[in-house]
């Protein structure tokens, strides 16, 4: 029977022929006559309830907890830093998951203790991914404090990692990622991805600083996998149906099995159905809902002893009518007072339907809708040669973005067309060697190819309306002619071309018993291809009057630039590991990292004094990137683990938003800000008391800041503060996004016992997250500041020793008021809005196996 870790935990990889009995595996073997040899990739646990639950996996009936791990295949768990396989104890009744002594991981071709990895990351189970609520990236924060995510539509979504990885609030195509998101090893380039359900997920891997020596993109703040359960050559089923409040309606399903002797496979599927949690008082309906269906098939073939190739597809589709930002307050800006909010809102006679944004109300006006559909394929090959570890993964993927916002949040028609298509393409090739050269010396080698092409399909729209000079010419002679800016409208024509290759590597030397050195180098090279076309038309005519002409496309920019880039560049690391006792590690690590050259995809100023673009600023600098990190782990007694690290990070041209002086109101693009820093101490620990109660605790401390940024856009009070001094120095102010001290704790009970004459456990578990304030805004205001929240999760339920589990659960038990972000209004007035966070949700899940 499955194991039922309920907790934070690492999930073993499953190797080729996991299942297979012995009788039906081929005798043959392929051999490599003379190949280099390699790999070392390492895994470090950490929050989990207990570390016996946290690293357990199935083993074969015959063997016993504590029996030695066999090897894992590396890509078949999909994961590029390192694969676990240790030993799994099976639940009777009455007793909970067995303990071992010792943690067994097999990540270098050899056993050897979880905590001897000298990498900081963080590994969740799928379980505890079921149980929690957790089917997407964003709830994953509130188990792993040291991850952020920001989303207000799929296309405008961050997550970072110790507050970095993508800039605080902002949309553009054109900018790298700097947390890779990986599912079975392919390399997702688009941030919509974070968005989507899991499906049929076995681990998650949160790893935490720059990942460029293993990794075959190049990250600089860390690195997210996702492993997917894989084809089994025992038949198996899977069924998970939840219902809960607010018309939820979740359901998953699995099947899995031989279709030869040599060939498994498995599908999956997932759909989630939920009404919006904000009421649209103008059209009478919920809106911000959930609309998502996903499906995912993998064919194992071993067509050899010691080769096996793994074909894997999915799609998934999203239509849910969202999403959209709420009114929460008003700020005086320096503009003169019939330029501000209140005196445009009473000339226009509007009143929103609530200022409190925790009433959950809007009254936008335009249709609102974040359709994508997101989908592809794979093919990954593992050859054991005898001499290494060979493994190729082939990949395409394709994302169709289709949104329609009302990008003024209210029920006037000034921004009625907000429809920033997009369609990418990626292409991608991973070849890796690994092996061992001696019994003190291994390494791993890699080549990476990538091309992608993102495009507005066909066209990216944005229409103002009727009261759009109003609300943007206030105090203006023209704040009284409607039709100069009624149906003005921006058709943006917009593609761009990545591509990259890269060349990585990473040894291992075991010095002493004691010391072992992992230096890593990549090459990488960058080439970056832009063609930008924004046309306006529309408006009244303003042909033959240059003057309101001039006034329109200040609104709604007219420019066309092309550029070509490329960039090459060499970063590494070096990590030195020491064992001064036994049950302490201790590790040192200095990177250098980069994140490559980007694009502004969304305009650029006008030289001054002329309408034509500064094709200068088409491109931007690569960030360069210093880290330090210092961590210990320990096992002080045998149920327990306690782990530190202390990391500092600069960032030298760091990639951010700035501020668009060319035109007569604020427009943002991306430019570099000289100096950044973000340093910090995260803790995590994880314990079992007795058998029937287990717990886990993360902190992180974290402190990000602008060390150097001289031209930073202004504040929201600060808006309307007349040239030259339009743009603010916030040199020494914190970075967006980041809360200084953010926790989680959690834990479980459990007890044997019986439910309608069923064997098996009944439990309750519990999970508090806390994160402090935090800025929400590229330049720190008063009124965009996200205060401090604390959340607290449930569950409580029956775990049959059959294979099936019934469990009541509730989110945000308390229905805690909080943001999730906050952001300014459309056009500067001092209106500003927010995204609350969900509410109270409860209901039940019933889950099955066989």
């Amino acid at each position: 029977m499955k194991s039922q870790d309920q907790t934070i935990s690492i999930a073993a990889a499953t190797t080729p022929n996991s299942g297979k009995p012995d009788a039906l595996q081929p005798r043959r073997r392929l051999t490599l006559g003379s190949a280099a040899s390699v790999v070392l990739l390492y895994l470090w646990a950490a929050p989990a309830l207990a570390q016996e639950l946290a690293q357990s996996a199935v083993v074969p009936p015959a063997a016993q907890p504590g029996d030695a791990a066999q090897p894992a295949s590396e890509s078949a768990a999909g994961v590029e830093v390192a694969q676990t396989e240790v030993a799994k104890a099976e639940v009777t009744p009455g007793n909970s998951p067995a303990v071992l002594d010792e943690v067994q991981v097999t990540a270098r071709r050899k056993t050897e203790s979880l905590q001897k990895v000298p990498i900081a990351v963080s590994v969740i189970n799928g379980d505890f991914l079921n149980q929690t609520g957790a089917f997407n990236v964003n709830r994953l924060k509130e188990a792993l404090p040291s991850v952020q995510f920001y989303s207000t539509n799929p296309r405008n979504s961050a997550l970072n990692i110790r507050g970095l990885g993508a800039p605080y609030g902002l949309t553009n195509d054109g900018i790298e990622q700097g947390v890779g998101l990986y599912i079975d090893g392919v390399y997702f380039a688009r941030p919509a991805a974070a968005t989507l359900d899991f499906i049929d997920v076995e681990q998650i891997e949160v790893l935490r600083g720059p990942q460029g020596t293993l990794y075959g993109k190049n990250t600089t703040a860390g690195a997210v996998n996702v492993t997917t359960k894989k084809p089994s050559f025992t038949p198996g089923s899977a069924v998970e149906l939840s219902y809960g409040n607010y018309g939820y309606v979740q359901g998953k399903a699995s099947l899995t099995g031989p279709l030869t002797d040599d060939i498994a496979a498995r599908i999956s599927f997932s759909g989630t159905q939920r009404d919006g949690f904000l009421y649209n008082v103008a059209t009478q309906d919920d809106v911000n809902d959930l609309s998502n269906l996903g499906i995912r098939g993998q064919i194992l073939y071993n067509v050899l002893d010691n080769l096996s190739l793994t074909f894997a597809g999915d799609w998934t589709r999203q239509r849910p009518e969202g999403y959209t930002q709420v009114v929460a307050g008003v700020a005086p800006t320096l503009r003169a007072e019939n330029r501000q909010y209140a005196a445009i809102a009473a000339s226009l006679n509007y009143t929103p339907p609530s200022f409190n944004a925790f009433d959950r109300l809007t009254d936008v006006g335009s249709p609102i809708q974040s359709y994508q559909d997101l989908g592809g394929g794979s093919l990954t090959a593992d050859w054991d040669t005898g001499y290494g570890k060979f493994t190729s993964i082939s990949a395409y993927r394709v994302w169709d973005w289709r949104p329609s916002n009302d990008r003024d949040f209210i029920g006037l028609p000034v921004n009625t067309v907000s429809a920033a298509t997009s369609y990418q393409e990626q292409l991608s090739q991973e070849f890796r060697f690994a092996g061992d050269i001696n019994d003190d010396l291994n390494y791993v080698v890699g080549l990476f190819g990538f091309h992608q092409v993102i495009k507005s399909n066909p066209v990216q729209t944005t229409a103002l309306g009727s009261a759009a000079s109003r609300w943007l010419l206030a105090g203006t002679a023209n704040a009284s002619n409607s039709a100069l800016l009624d149906g003005l409208t921006q058709r943006l024509s917009v593609r761009s071309v990545f591509d990259s290759a890269a060349l990585f590597g990473q040894l291992e030397w075991k010095l002493t018993d004691q010391i072992r050195v992992l230096p890593g180098l990549r090459l990488n090279y960058d080439r970056k291809k832009i063609n930008y076309d924004a046309q306006v038309s529309g408006g009244q005519d303003t042909s033959n009057d240059p003057a309101l002409r001039a006034v329109q496309l200040a609104q709604l920019p007219q420019q066309t630039y092309a550029d070509d880039i490329d960039d090459t560049n060499v970063s590494g690391q070096i990590t030195l590991a020491y064992n001064p006792i036994e049950d302490v590690d201790t590790y040192a690590t200095y990177s250098r990292s980069f994140k490559t050259v980007g694009l502004n995809t969304a305009g650029v100023p006008n030289i001054p004094g002329t309408s034509n673009p500064d094709l200068s600023l088409a491109t931007i600098k690569p960030e360069k990137v210093a880290h330090y990190e210092i961590g210990i782990k320990t096992r002080p007694f045998r149920r327990v683990t306690v782990n530190l690290a202390a990391f500092n990070t600069d960032i030298k041209d760091f990639q951010a938003q700035v501020q668009d002086n060319s035109a007569a109101t604020s427009r943002g693009y991306l430019a570099n800000a000289d100096k950044v820093r973000v340093r910090g101490l995260e803790f995590d620990s994880n314990a079992r008391f007795g058998e029937h109660v287990s717990v886990y605790a993360a902190a992180t401390y974290t402190d990000g800041k602008y060390r150097k940024f001289t031209n930073a856009p202004l504040s929201l009070e600060n808006t309307g503060r007349p040239r030259p001094n339009d743009v603010e120095d916030i040199s020494g102010s914190r970075l967006p996004g980041i809360s200084k001290f953010a926790t989680s704790l959690g834990g479980e009970l459990f007890t044997p016992g019986s439910f309608l004459g069923r064997a098996g456990d009944y439990f309750t578990g519990a999970d508090f997250s806390y994160r402090s304030g935090f800025s929400s805004s590229a330049t720190p205001s008063d009124y965009l500041n996200v205060d401090g929240y604390e959340l607290v999760n449930a569950r409580i339920g029956f775990r049959s020793s059959k294979g099936w589990d019934l469990y009541f659960w509730t989110r945000n038990l308390f229905d805690k008021h909080y943001y999730e972000l906050l952001s300014p209004g459309f056009g500067g007035t001092g209106l500003y809005v927010g995204q609350p966070g969900d509410p109270r949700t409860f209901g039940v899940t019933f889950r099955a196996e066989f």
